[in-house]
């Protein structure tokens, strides 16, 4: 089977219409089926899509960034983080590799953080307005490349 790269615009919306993220004003994003490049919910919608088709896609926690883990939620000592300046909405990874968890500052109490390693769109309701530009066979390098990507 011969794998597709899709071309898109999109907007990301939260529960209150407020955007969260979007492609406008910029390049396309850009990703190859079946790799897990994008939220599955999304993905599965615009494999359903024709070029040059506009659609509003809403993406359940399951079908995007997953339900909230309270067991990915930690207290930990201020002074075993590597960062002294701390204000909750903080976000920073938890070691050198790139791969490693990102955590957010939740909350600060004395000498203690709460940190989650949540995604911070876990648990919430996806709400996209997407464009489709262009569908096309995958190259075997865009194949190669999404697999060596890591993205998810």
């Amino acid at each position: 089977m011969t794998l597709r790269h899709f071309s898109f615009h999109y907007t990301l919306r939260d529960e209150q219409a407020r955007v969260l993220d979007t492609s406008r004003g910029g390049d396309p994003t850009t990703f190859i089926e079946e790799t897990g490049q994008i939220v599955e919910g999304l993905e599965s919608a615009l494999l359903g899509m024709a070029p040059g088709e506009k659609r509003a896609v809403v993406v359940s926690p399951e079908r995007g960034y997953g339900s909230v883990d309270e067991t990915l939620r930690q207290r930990v000592a201020r002074a075993d983080l590597p960062v002294t300046d701390l204000k909750v909405g903080d976000q920073f990874q938890t070691g050198p590799d790139r791969h490693a968890p990102v955590v957010t500052v939740v909350a600060l109490d004395g000498d203690q953080v709460l940190l989650d390693a949540n995604h911070p769109l876990a648990g919430r309701s996806l709400h996209f307005e997407v464009e489709l530009l262009e569908v096309r066979p995958a190259t075997s390098d865009e194949v190669l490349a999404s697999q060596n990507s890591g993205l998810a």
